[in-house]
């Protein structure tokens, strides 16, 4: 009896949970059914059925580029097969661009195929999703506005230097504009992104500045922002995010010559709070950084032209090293500075570097050169050159690296 209890029961339970799961399989088939045709809805309107603007724009790049590098003597760069990177590289270029707006939201998006040359070199696939976010517009005043933004950009769309803001910006921004008439033009902007989801680690952010103070054509920006808000359990994976860093940015714009061409001369100053003397960086805490530069030139229309040069210098530990922006020094290995690899965060394979292996991008005093011209009012020529050199040779290889590129760019 109780065997024939035991068999009713199992049946029973079974049946049930059978039921349970056909009911939960419903209700997905549902809400994908119900999703799908909410999306095929939306395709079936045409803009002008549902207002605002939406703007299509492109670029094609064709790019040059001939590198030299060295650490301690060796060549980094050529025809060997053990470089990762040619001498002379040839690049191919294709950005999509899609706008959409309306009176108060829109939405950006930058598809990227940036693919190298070659027949046996050459690859095909290099795609990469270069910005993706909405925006809202909550507040609109006479004088002041504010906006979130939520969704992926480069840092530099959004905050200023010439040196960091090299990596991503995931995440949510709230931008605060405000104009006074004797003062300046007023904005903040601030919030957090993600730096590595895997371990539930975020960063925060903010710039503030006031623009054309006075209406004299000065102009200074601040910012700050925290990579060092999780602790790894390794020291020196966790030195790698141990970064608060502070930059004030002066400059000065103004209009020169007959033709009243834009000028600006401007410098920045930058600051590591959370910098430690450590073994790795010769028990300094190597936490300065800076630049200062002239831009000169506009490209409005055929024939105009633009130059800008300055001078870089980034001590080891003023930036991580996977956000600098600046001219760096090739790391044509990939090197890390506080690990052997760039990129690695926690996994099992990660070793740590000594004050003698100790390479990334920081480290470095260069300067840089750009020329660009509008041969027609869409295709513009840009040159540049760059060279930079270890700045304290007595942390990590003592590295050179020099850089001429011609690049054509065609945009619509």
């Amino acid at each position: 009896m109780k065997r024939i209890y035991r068999t009713l029961l199992l049946s029973s339970s079974l049946g049930l949970q059978a039921a349970t799961i056909d009911v939960n399989r419903d209700l997905e088939d549902n809400d994908i059914r119900a999703l799908k045709e909410w999306i095929d809805t939306k395709r079936q309107v045409s803009l002008k059925e549902i207002g605002g603007d939406l703007s299509i724009s492109g670029e094609v790049r064709t790019e040059f580029q001939n590198s030299w590098e060295s650490r301690n003597g060796r060549r980094l760069r050529g025809t060997r097969e053990s470089d990762l990177f040619p001498a002379r590289g040839f690049d191919i270029e294709f950005n999509l661009m899609f706008d959409y707006r309306t009176d108060r939201t829109w939405a950006a998006v930058k598809i990227e195929f940036d693919n190298n040359a070659g027949v046996f070199s050459g690859s095909v696939d290099a795609l990469s999703l270069e910005k993706c976010y909405w925006g809202v517009r909550a507040v609109s005043c006479d004088t002041a506005t504010l906006d979130i933004e939520v969704g992926r950009r480069p840092f530099l769309n959004v905050f200023d230097s010439k040196i960091e803001f090299g990596s991503t910006f995931d995440g949510i921004l709230f931008r605060f504009a405000r104009s006074y008439e004797k003062i300046g033009d007023h904005y903040l902007h601030i919030g957090p992104f993600v730096i590595n989801e895997r371990r539930d680690h975020f960063g925060y952010i903010a710039e503030t500045g006031l623009l054309n103070i006075g209406g004299t054509g000065f102009y200074t920006k601040v910012s700050l922002v925290d990579w060092h808000t999780k602790h790894y359990q390794r020291s020196f994976v966790d030195n790698r995010f141990r970064f608060l860093v502070f930059q004030w940015i002066p400059a000065y714009r103004f209009k020169i010559g007959c033709k009243k061409r834009l000028a600006i001369i401007y410098t920045a100053f930058l600051y590591n709070f959370l910098a430690k003397r450590l073994p790795v960086s010769d028990n300094k805490r190597a936490n300065y950084g800076g630049y200062v530069g002239f831009a000169y030139g506009q490209l409005l229309k055929q024939w105009d032209w633009a130059f800008d040069i300055n001078y870089q210098f980034v001590q080891a530990q003023a930036i991580p090293d996977f956000d600098v922006s600046g001219i760096g020094l090739g790391n044509a290995n990939r090197s890390g500075f506080y690990t052997e690899t760039l990129l690695p965060l926690n996994g099992p394979t990660v070793v740590p570097t000594t004050v003698q292996t100790a390479g990334g991008m920081t480290n470095y005093r260069g300067f840089i050169i750009r020329f660009d011209i509008l041969l027609t009012d869409k295709l513009d020529m840009q040159q540049s050159y760059q060279q930079s050199i270890t700045l304290d040779s007595d942390i990590g290889p003592f590295r050179r690296y020099k850089q001429y590129e011609m690049e054509f760019i065609y945009s619509w």
